[in-house]
């Protein structure tokens, strides 16, 4: 089979593509036939050396979309078209980026959709990750406000469209007005240019802040976001697309701002429930729902994928077929 290795850390082109044998999986494993793949910032600071427990080579790739080529235990029927994520994938065992890849049969989940796999590669890791944060980091309950600090990321931009099925209020942010627009598309409510001082503008629409706010961009932000957020609101620190996730002599009285709270969500494929998974496939196979898409890449362009995630030039999930 094809599979994209990682030697050791490095630029773009330091991934390669190889054969190797195809897997051969225990009871208790899943092998899939890889159909899709979603880029994510995880496999870039993979690749940048900056992911702690990874041994090298190593096949990266922290989701994939396929169908059930083998399964000794018998947890899933071959054929059955399923999700894998999370759980050490592309860090711990190789990922993804293949034409197969074995793994836990508690990381992966079944579905049913006829959307085409370029669609169905986006969702995984981007619907886990947005409504564990959604749900287990924030508690969001309908009709609140929500602000999303990063959100022309893919996550981001599914925290939205799960946000407006709830009739949130959404504010969210870009630092490039032209994308503001994708935000609108999606149905944000105040699309806010990143210029530091989030905060003010928010509280320009909502004086008292906003009842929940999502953080993305990571630490250097971090410190605004909270400001925006009302007393008695939440803020979850869930991503780092500014590759920065620690404060410095982190003192809690000074840092956190009169009873705003601060929680942290880092999920695994257990805390995507079947039926919402289901739910949210069918919503978008019925047009109530949209998958936030970015580019799609051939398995052999793998190199200019990871150097568009890395620019940060994406609005939306990149994703990579492997036919």
């Amino acid at each position: 089979m094809r599979a994209i290795v990682l030697d050791a850390p490095g630029p773009p082109e330091a991934l390669a593509i190889r054969e190797l044998p195809v897997p051969e999986p225990e009871p208790g494993q899943v092998l899939i036939r890889v159909r899709a793949f979603g880029l994510n910032r995880s496999e870039l600071h993979t690749r940048l050396g900056l992911a702690e427990g990874v041994t090298f080579p190593r096949v990266l790739g922290i989701e994939a979309a396929g169908v059930v080529e083998a399964c000794p235990g018998g947890e899933f029927p071959v054929g059955a078209q399923v999700f894998a994520m999370m759980g050490g994938m592309g860090r711990t065992f190789d990922g993804g980026y293949a034409d197969y890849t074995c793994v836990p049969a508690t990381q992966v989940s079944r579905f049913r959709s006829d959307l085409p796999w370029s669609t169905l590669g986006a969702v995984p890791e981007m619907l886990q990750t947005a409504y564990g944060a959604m749900t287990v980091g924030l508690g969001v309950r309908e009709g609140q406000s929500i602000l999303v600090r990063g959100g022309t990321a893919s996550v981001g931009m599914a925290v939205a469209v799960l946000a407006k099925q709830r009739s949130m209020t959404v504010f969210s942010t870009t630092r490039n007005p032209a994308k503001a627009k994708a935000l609108t598309d999606l149905g944000v409510d105040h699309v806010l240019i990143d210029d530091g001082a989030v905060a003010d503008q928010v509280r320009r629409v909502l004086p008292e802040g906003v009842d929940a706010a999502l953080e993305l961009v990571g630490t250097p932000t971090l410190p605004d976001t909270l400001r925006a957020t009302r007393e008695g609101g939440v803020v979850c620190f869930a991503g780092m697309l500014s590759n920065e996730w620690t404060v410095p002599d982190f003192y809690p009285i000074g840092y956190l701002p009169r009873g705003v709270r601060l929680s942290a969500y880092g999920g695994d494929a257990s805390d995507l429930p079947a039926d919402v998974l289901q739910e949210f496939l069918d919503a978008v196979a019925d047009g109530t729902a949209v998958v936030p898409l970015d580019l799609v890449f051939p398995f052999s362009r793998i190199v200019q994928a990871h150097a568009r995630m890395e620019a940060g030039e994406a609005t939306g999930k990149i994703v990579v077929l492997t036919d």
